[in-house]
Formats: structure tokens, C-alpha cells, sequence
């Protein structure tokens, strides 16, 4: 088993990383946080276009996990939460990594990323390892006292377990159910790096779902089998870039019966993607005195197990571009799933300084932009304007032409295979949404 800090990254790996953050800036996917006062270390904002990709990301994963599922719920939990909450859970005891720091230049490293036992950036001596609570601490009112103290969720899963009563109460949902959450996180990590794999404010989307103790090897199974369909179908990875590591029993948290991480073959290495775990009852015994569910027909109180389904979001949209970053020729290419695109269509007057072409134009723009994320561009000439919505993964680019003005017809242009053919106006609606949904 490869252990995800010791694959090296090599020449090309890095190369690849580098374009592609260089095409995230460039071109309004990802901007460093802050730029105009010097950044802040590890910070990120999501462009124009990155916002579009990421809630499609989003949105799909919704669609997908609780739209087309009758056993699942959503809830939009509060960022601060009761401070009791993260003691209940152990997190104010347990949430930390172990810390080092060089005695020579001060830096400080997660020890079970190093190595050696000399510091990696000028070669000293280290520190014994400390532990350090990953928790991000704030206050609540005009007064910073212990009174006040407050954290940041380190996850967004402990609000489903506090809440899980008042959504059974309200739902009526019978094990096995799930209850489904998209939010941001924060943890105070040590060493954040590598784009956006690794940040300090991150977002999830993250499942539990109730079930019988009994149940859970045929649970865990059918959550296995649903994230590798999401990856691949949804997502629309290479599943070559995709491992399972089952974590042993004596690096997996001690409430852990079994987990499973899904490694990706990121530039920097193989490392995780998503996670998936069976987390028995121990969140709900945490929160609740009582048993807080009830079986309708045997009246028996019991504590649902759980099995757990996490996805990063910023992760996901990593991989996605990695996975769909080419080079062909002179082109650059994003091929991303169309469903995943930014722009699903973009609209071309052949011509920018012919009034009838660009009013055609615009008279197609409106119509398709009523159904998809259009963008309109009559900049340059029309091959550079194919090559510049490759580039940004515009999987269909739309030119109104002089023959458009009498047939009433464009030419639609596939971005993967560069084809060209004439369609109807009038059928370009349903071309654009059976190519999407293919």
C-alpha cells in the first residue's frame, strides 16, 4: 500500500499543478485571497467561473443524494455552535495533530508528515511533538472571556447528529435514512498547502445515514458502490486516478469500525478525496441521554448506527480540473463532463462589425440563456474565441453566420471533437440539453 506522503510528485506532476493554477488565475476560476494587501497564507476565492463549477458540483451531488432518494434529508446547520456540542463530541479533548517546531529557523510541521527528524527546510534539530487542537477559536459578544468562547465546526456532522430528534420528529423518516449537509468547515491546520487540497476554511458535503446495527456491512457496501457512481459518472474521473485505501485499525479513529479512503492521483502525490466510515453509535450516545429514536412497530428506544459518506467540495473541484486539464496542439483544453461546465454554451457573430450578425446573435443568446449559462463574445476572430472557451471547458460554442440570416440556423461547434454541424434555432434547445445529459 502506497501511503499517501510518500509518492513523489515528480517534474511532470508539478508542471501540470502549475498550469493549472496558473489557468485558475488567469482565467477567473480561483484568485489568491486578499491579493491587493499581500494575500493570507492559504486563502483562496472562488472567480466567475469557479463558483459556477463549484455549485454545479453542488448541486449535482444534491440532485443526486437527495432528490433522486427517498430515504434522505437535508438541514443548513449554524456555523457556531453550543460550545457543549464539540465537549460531547470529544473534540475539545481529541481534534488535534501532533506539532513540531525547528529549533533553528522556528518553522513548525505536522510530525506525521516528516520523513526524518530534521527539519525539512534548513536540516536542525526538532522539537518533541505536541499536540495541537486544530479547533478555530472565537468569541461571542463585546467580552473575550471563557465565558464567551466559541469555535468554528472543525465538520459539519456533529449539527446532524445534535439535531438528528428534531428531524425525525418532523420528517417522519424511518431507519435507514440519511440526513445530507453542504457547509463550510475550518480547522486551524499546521501545514496547509498544495492549492486548494489543503485550506483552513474548506467546504463539505457530508451524509450520515441511520441504520440497524445489523445492517451496516450491507450499508457500508451500498455507500461504497454509490460514491465510486458519483466519481465516475457524476464527476466523470478516470477511475485509473482513483484507489481505495481501507485504513487499519490502528491509524482509524477509535470510534471507527472500519473506514475507507478514496485516494486520488493528485500532481503532489496520492492522497485523499473522500472518505467514508462506519461510525457505530457513538455520536448519538454522545448527544443524547436517551435513546432518541423508536421503532413505529416494536415501540423499542434504540441508538441508530451510522454509517458515514463525506466529500470535500474544494477537493472535488481539484480533481475535476485536474482530470480534465489537456493539451491538444496548440490548444488547451478543459474537458470537463458538459454537466460540470461553467458555460454550458457560448454565442459567436462571425462577424463583430456586421450590426445583422451581432443582432442575431443576441437574438439566440436570449433564447438559450432562458434555459442554460450562456456567455456571449464577438472578441477577435472566431478561432481564437473557440480556443479561448476550450480553455475555460465551454463544451458548446454557437456562430451566427450569413447563412444563419436566411436559413435560420447556426453552426454548433463540439468542443472535444472540434465538430461542426447546422442546426435549426428552433431545435437548439433539445440538441444542447440531450448533449448535456448524455
Amino acid at each position: 500500500m502506497v501511503k499517501e506522503d510518500n509518492l513523489p510528485a515528480g517534474k511532470a506532476g508539478n508542471n501540470l499543478m502549475d498550469k493549472v493554477i496558473s489557468l485558475c488565475k488567469r482565467r477567473g476560476f480561483v484568485f489568491p485571497g486578499s491579493e491587493i494587501y499581500g494575500g493570507l497564507a492559504n486563502s483562496w476565492d472562488y472567480g466567475p467561473l469557479g463558483v459556477e463549477l463549484k455549485n454545479n458540483i453542488k448541486n449535482l451531488w444534491w440532485k443526486r443524494f437527495v432528490h433522486n432518494r427517498d430515504d434522505m434529508v437535508g438541514i443548513d446547520a449554524a456555523l457556531i455552535m453550543n460550545p457543549k456540542v464539540w465537549e460531547a463530541s470529544g473534540h475539545l479533548k481529541n481534534f488535534s495533530d501532533p506539532l513540531v517546531e525547528c529549533k533553528k529557523c522556528h518553522h513548525r510541521f505536522r510530525e506525521d508528515t516528516l520523513e526524518s527528524k530534521k527539519c525539512p527546510d534548513c536540516g536542525a534539530e526538532l522539537t518533541q511533538a505536541k499536540q495541537f487542537n486544530l479547533m478555530l477559536k472565537t468569541f461571542l459578544g463585546p467580552v473575550e472571556d471563557v465565558e464567551n468562547t466559541v469555535y468554528f465546526r472543525p465538520e459539519t456532522a456533529q449539527a446532524m447528529f445534535a439535531d438528528f430528534k428534531n428531524v425525525v420528529d418532523t420528517s417522519r423518516k424511518r431507519v435507514p435514512f440519511g440526513i445530507v449537509q453542504i457547509g463550510k468547515a475550518f480547522r486551524n491546520e499546521i501545514t496547509p498547502g498544495n492549492f486548494i487540497f489543503r485550506t483552513r476554511e474548506f467546504e463539505q458535503m457530508e451524509i450520515e445515514y441511520f441504520i440497524m446495527e445489523k445492517n451496516w456491512k450491507e450499508s457500508f457496501e451500498m455507500w461504497r458502490k454509490e460514491m465510486w457512481s458519483w466519481m465516475k459518472e457524476d464527476l466523470g474521473l478516470d477511475e485509473k486516478n482513483i484507489h481505495e485505501n481501507e485504513i487499519d485499525e490502528s491509524e482509524r479513529a477509535f470510534y471507527s469500525k472500519k473506514t475507507i479512503d478514496f485516494e486520488y492521483d493528485y500532481p503532489f502525490g496520492r492522497k485523499e478525496l473522500y472518505g467514508l466510515a462506519y461510525r457505530t453509535d457513538f455520536d448519538l450516545k454522545n448527544h443524547f441521554k436517551e435513546a432518541p429514536y423508536e421503532d413505529v412497530e416494536t415501540k423499542e428506544k434504540f441508538y441508530p448506527h451510522v454509517i458515514e459518506p463525506t466529500f470535500g467540495v474544494d477537493r472535488s473541484f481539484l480533481a475535476v480540473l485536474l482530470d480534465a486539464y489537456k493539451e491538444e496542439g496548440e490548444r488547451v483544453v478543459l474537458k470537463f463532463k458538459p454537466s460540470l461546465a461553467s458555460y454550458k454554451v457560448a454565442v459567436f457573430p462571425l462577424l463583430k462589425n456586421k450590426p445583422e450578425l451581432v443582432e442575431k446573435a443576441r437574438e439566440v443568446y436570449n433564447i438559450l440563456k432562458k434555459e442554460f449559462n450562456v456567455v456571449f463574445d464577438d472578441r477577435g476572430n472566431i478561432g481564437k474565441r473557440y480556443y479561448s472557451q476550450d480553455e475555460i471547458g465551454t463544451p458548446f460554442c454557437v456562430t451566427i453566420d450569413f447563412d444563419s440570416l436566411k436559413n435560420d440556423d447556426v453552426t454548433i461547434r463540439d468542443r472535444d471533437t472540434m465538430e461542426q454541424k447546422r442546426i435549426k434555432i428552433s431545435d437548439l434547445i433539445s440538441v444542447i440539453y440531450d448533449k448535456i445529459n448524455v
